[in-house]
This record gives structure tokens, C-alpha cells and sequence, in this order.
């Protein structure tokens, strides 16, 4: 039994291949635009809203409670990346005891791109706050010989994301084979109620992680601009 979803190939063609990562990445992705839009598809202020709009809006609800619980601002601001981020981690994982289903974060290469996303969202964010030119400059501070360490530290902090979610769900994956191999009748279920918490709690981890890096650094960078300004100004 392949553990990796990266070697479950449905399809090549010369050096193209169509494995079960991608197939389930993008059927996560198909459901959750569909459930998005038939939530909202009739988005009216004098109806009466129906259950799934009620349960969307109150995920949504409980999501920016916790970004603004989590970075002291305003929610809005980081909703929509990270959001995003805690539902795909969330409902691909959730979507594991369907029969032949081969969740897509148990691959490397999906967990590396989701950090990767990461990656680029704290600059973006961080640009956006106080530009270009005193986001970079950053990098030379205390020193310029200090550049290679705090690039080096950006580049290990995805890897550390990547790695841990990664880590955490394919340990699930190999110690319920296992269980499920040596008591096939009762620990399949228990398992599998297991894997659905466990995937559910590193969909959270991996989001409160994600927002901690990027709100902490666009704060510093606020800080750090408010600093500069105060001391050209004096």
C-alpha cells in the first residue's frame, strides 16, 4: 500500500503524469469553490439565509475571531490567505475515510508548496505595510554581514513548516496501517476518528503558525518604520 499519493500515477503522457497529489488537490479545490458558491449564491438581504450560508458564515466568523485574537489586528487584513490555507489543509484531510481517496497533504511536495505559499505571503504583506525599498533593508540590520543569516532564516522557517505538517500526517498514515494490520476489525474506526482530529488540529497549527509569521512580521516592520521616521524627524 503506497503511502505517498506522488506514486499513485492515473495517468502519463511522456514526461508529464497525472498522480493522485495533483487529482485530489484539485478536487479539494473544485469543492470548495462549489460549496462557496452554492453557499452564496443567493446572497440577498431580505431572505432568509439557508443552513449552509448560516455554517459558512459562522466559520468565518470563528476564523477572523481567531486572527484577531492571535495578531491583535485587524482580522480582515490576513482572512483571506489564511482562511483559505486552515480550509484546503482542513477538508483534505477531512475527506480521508472516503474509499480511495489518497489525501494530497500526505505528499511532500503539497506540504512544501503550501509553505512555500507562506514564503511569499511574508514579504507581500510585509511590502504592502512599509514598501519595498524599507522592507529590504531589514535584512542588513543589526549588520550587513547578517544578510546571509536572516535569509537563511527565512528559507529554514518554510522548511520547518513543510517538514512538520508533512511529518505529522504520514506518521498517522503508517501507524494506523499498522494497527489496521494487526487488529484489522476495531482499530480501523478508532483510527480513523483519530486521523480526522489529528488532520483537523494540524489544519489549525499550520494556519496560527502561518498567521503568526506574517502578522509578526508586518508588525515589526510598522514598528521598525514608526522608528525610523521618529528618528529623521528628531
Amino acid at each position: 500500500m503506497p503511502f505517498n499519493p506522488d506514486d499513485i500515477v492515473y495517468w502519463r503522457y511522456g514526461p508529464f503524469r497525472l498522480n493522485a497529489t495533483l487529482a485530489y488537490t484539485w478536487l479539494v479545490m473544485a469543492l470548495l469553490v462549489v460549496g462557496s458558491w452554492l453557499a452564496t449564491r443567493r446572497l440577498e438581504p431580505t431572505l432568509r439565509p439557508g443552513p449552509w450560508q448560516n455554517f459558512l458564515e459562522a466559520l468565518v466568523e470563528v476564523i477572523r475571531r481567531q486572527i484577531r485574537e492571535v495578531t491583535r489586528q485587524d482580522p480582515d487584513r490576513y482572512l483571506w490567505f489564511v482562511g483559505t490555507l486552515f480550509l484546503f489543509i482542513a477538508l483534505a484531510d477531512l475527506l480521508a475515510p472516503v474509499p480511495g481517496y489518497h489525501p494530497p497533504t500526505a505528499s511532500l511536495s503539497t506540504t512544501t508548496a503550501l509553505a512555500l505559499c507562506v514564503f511569499v505571503a511574508v514579504p507581500w504583506f510585509g511590502i504592502r505595510e512599509v514598501g519595498l525599498k524599507n522592507y529590504l533593508r531589514q535584512y542588513l540590520e543589526p549588520h550587513p554581514l547578517m544578510l546571509p543569516f536572516n535569509v537563511i532564516g527565512e528559507f529554514s522557517r518554510t522548511l520547518a513548516l513543510a517538514v512538520r505538517l508533512y511529518g505529522n500526517l504520514m506518521s498517522g498514515a503508517v501507524i494506523g496501517a499498522v494497527l489496521i494490520t494487526l487488529v484489522p476489525f476495531f482499530f480501523p474506526v478508532v483510527m480513523q476518528l483519530l486521523g480526522l482530529l489529528t488532520g483537523f488540529i494540524q489544519a489549525y497549527i499550520f494556519a496560527v503558525l502561518a498567521l503568526v509569521y506574517i502578522a509578526s512580521a508586518s508588525a515589526a516592520q510598522r514598528e521598525r518604520l514608526a522608528r525610523l521616521r521618529s528618528e529623521e524627524s528628531s
